[in-house]
């Protein structure tokens, strides 16, 4: 019987460094019935590796625990993949919608640390960036706000992606423009 539990205790020790999870937020709800009120919860977690992937989830129930461990299931069944540069920041700006919220994204250089709001910082603490400067525009609801996050780091391309769907290679991607160099050197001659 020992043994079965320790087989138990060691899948659950597998499963929970894999990923890193933060509780946004808890609501509580509460249904007026004959005789009093009966509560439930609403939980808001975001989940990650902390290393390129993040997800959300929301649960429902009685009680707070259940609420939790339900939307962090949900959190790590619905993950996605987010190309960061050099494992710390984004690599290029850009902005997400969903419904009224909206939300700027920004590359930031190194040491700038995570500049975002609330939810937003949950996100990119879970996804594991690093230096990032965030804009929330709009909607307040947390729920929007992460759903606009995720929305906008969908849209993400690293330069191998976009590379890949040119049909070029990577470094005529992050090549500079060389249009001033050529002008200038038929100035000198």
């Amino acid at each position: 019987m020992a043994r079965d539990d320790n087989r138990r205790g060691g899948r659950d020790r597998d499963e929970t460094p894999e990923f890193a999870d933060r509780l946004v937020a808890i609501n509580r709800v509460s249904k007026t019935v004959k005789g009093g009120k009966r509560f439930g919860f609403a939980a808001l977690v975001v989940v990650g590796d902390q290393k390129g992937r993040v997800g959300f989830g929301k649960g429902k129930a009685k009680e707070v625990p259940e609420a939790i461990r339900k939307a962090t299931e949900q959190a790590k069944r619905q993950m996605i993949r987010v190309p960061l540069r050099e494992g710390r920041t984004l690599h290029h700006d850009v902005e997400g919608r969903h419904g009224a919220g909206k939300v700027v994204m920004r590359t930031a250089p190194t040491g700038t640390g995570i500049i975002a709001g609330g939810p937003m910082r949950a996100v990119f603490e879970m996804l594991g960036v690093q230096d990032v400067v965030a804009k929330s525009i709009g909607s307040q609801n947390p729920y929007n706000m992460i759903r606009a996050t995720l929305n906008g780091l969908g849209r993400e391309a690293s330069p191998r992606m976009v590379a890949q769907r040119r049909g070029k290679k990577v470094a005529d991607i992050l090549k500079k423009d060389d249009a001033p160099a050529p002008a200038a050197e038929a100035a000198e001659a």
